[in-house]
């Protein structure tokens, strides 16, 4: 008798936060809709936002210092936040120093666009349609939306221990709901996707933009998508799959061509001319304190190093590693030891099987000398999702501590064919001057006027893109080239 009223008192101790998290919900004024936001209050929005703001900043890249743009994108992005529900936010909006085409939001008011978004942008109205969304994603709570709801999963997982325990559920249910909700939980589920689009073609309108400038970009989205595809090798769409939280770009563009018809605005702000205007001149890809991209050739300024890649591979760069793909799926991955490890290494040979490589079965290692600075390499067999690689190491001692780390991976089939231009890129790493260092500058976005008989193969000929240069055009001037070249008109381009 005891034991079940102890039974009875733990379910009823358990059920009572579930009855309380049912009527935990408030109407949002910017959606009209009842929104669970109960774990995290308005305070609690400007507080995180404050905290985390620091860290994105540092994560991508660092603020972009232009003053003269970051102006302009302030003005623009306080307009569209006038006319939200949560206009009396303190709104902040940064410009990432990153080439990655992205914006996002932290709650309260904290707005991010990377410059790679910007040079990808045609006009002004495109850019106010992507801050817009930002503005709907924070004026909807989306983040307080998320994290209640992942606070009421973890509360609920807790509940279901408690009414397994006492009705005998195995215990392996809680962990298997517990991934599944991780799972939803994401980023942005596809409603809050596509609810922020609604919000932003709102915001941008009451302000006088042509909705259309959030179709046009989505459109842009859409073909600078398949042009990274390319860059890396890959055919064909992007599948989705069940990581995947953001709707697909066409069902967003649907929506938004909806919008656009159901909000016509008239005499709407498209803003071209004073948008290419203020993006003349910003840094284009890689900035040089990252290190630069020229066609194959990876050069570092501040790490005063230099290498090359074989032909027909792609470089990518990011804040902690420069990845080179070429065919076959074969890797070049440029990479360095930590500085903490790195000061300790006494041998590289004993640095490669005992730290860097210590889970494979190594073979061939050796000590070697690349442009008078000490390495060792070392070759191993891998297997891998993708079926069996072939991996090649090379770590090279550079000044002041630093270890270099080159590591080439290609299917055993082809590793033969690639072996000598492998060898070729190991031997190109070098040393550069401080006078090469300071002679590197960076890319930068740069506007030009068509003259009679510029076609749009000549135009991107004279960018130093390698063989995707007439790609990047055709992207970054999709509407222009819409419309056709004409003599007079305004494009963009990209040289130093």
């Amino acid at each position: 008798m005891m034991t079940r009223r102890l039974r009875l008192t733990a379910l009823w101790a358990a059920l009572l936060p579930v009855l309380w998290l049912a009527t935990a919900c408030s109407t949002n004024p910017a959606t009209g809709k009842q929104s669970f936001t109960a774990f995290m209050s308005k305070e609690d929005e400007l507080r995180i936002g404050a905290e985390e703001h620091p860290k994105m900043i540092k994560e991508f890249g660092g603020a972009y210092a232009d003053a003269k743009l970051r102006a302009y994108i302030r003005r623009i992005g306080l307009k569209l936040a006038g006319f939200s529900e949560t206009r009396d936010l303190p709104y902040t909006f940064t410009i990432l120093n990153n080439d990655k085409v992205n914006a996002f939001a932290l709650p309260g008011g904290y707005v991010y666009i990377t410059r790679g978004l910007l040079a990808l942008a045609e006009n002004e109205a495109e850019m106010a349609g992507v801050l817009a969304h930002e503005i709907g994603h924070v004026a909807a709570r989306h983040t307080a939306e998320r994290y209640s709801t992942a606070m009421a999963t973890n509360l609920g997982l807790m509940v279901l221990g408690v009414l397994g325990s006492a009705a005998g559920v195995p215990s392996g249910v809680g962990r298997i709901i517990g991934f599944g909700a991780q799972a939803a939980l994401r980023g942005y589920s596809r409603e809050q996707e596509l609810e922020a689009d609604m919000l932003g073609v709102r915001y941008m309108t009451r302000a006088g933009y042509s909705p259309d400038g959030m179709t046009s970009f989505f459109y842009k989205m859409q073909t600078h998508a398949e042009l990274e595809r390319a860059m890396e090798g890959k055919k064909g769409e992007a599948g989705n799959n069940i990581m995947s939280t953001h709707p697909r770009t066409a069902q967003r563009i649907n929506q938004a061509i909806g919008l656009a018809r159901a909000a016509p605005v008239s005499d709407p702000i498209l803003g071209r001319g004073e948008f290419l205007a203020e993006i003349d001149g910003m840094v284009f890809g890689d900035d040089p304190e990252q290190g630069v991209r020229r066609g194959r050739v990876f050069t570092h300024p501040e790490l005063r190093i230099e290498f090359r890649v074989p032909p027909d591979f792609v470089l990518f760069n990011s804040p902690r590693q420069v990845i080179a793909r070429g065919p076959g799926n074969s890797v070049v991955i440029f990479d360095m030891a930590a500085d903490k490890t790195a000061r300790k290494v006494r041998s590289l040979r004993g640095y490669i099987a005992g730290t860097w490589a210590s889970n494979l079965a190594l073979r061939g290692q050796e000590r070697i000398t690349v442009n008078g600075m000490e390495a060792a390499t070392a070759e191993a067999r891998v297997s891998t999702p993708g079926g069996p690689r072939d991996i090649r190491l090379v770590a090279i001692r550079g000044k002041e501590g630093r270890i270099f780390r080159l590591a080439f991976t290609s299917p055993p089939e082809m590793t033969a064919r690639l072996s000598v231009e492998f060898r070729r890129t190991t031997w190109s790493f070098r040393r550069i001057s401080e006078a090469e260092a300071r002679a590197i500058k960076p890319l930068k976005v740069r506007v030009v006027t068509v003259k009679d008989g510029d076609t749009a193969l000549g135009l991107s000929a004279r960018m130093p893109l390698g063989k995707f240069s007439r790609r990047w055009f055709e992207t970054m001037n999709r509407n222009a080239l819409g419309r056709g070249l004409s003599p007079g008109g305004a494009v963009k381009t990209v040289g130093e």
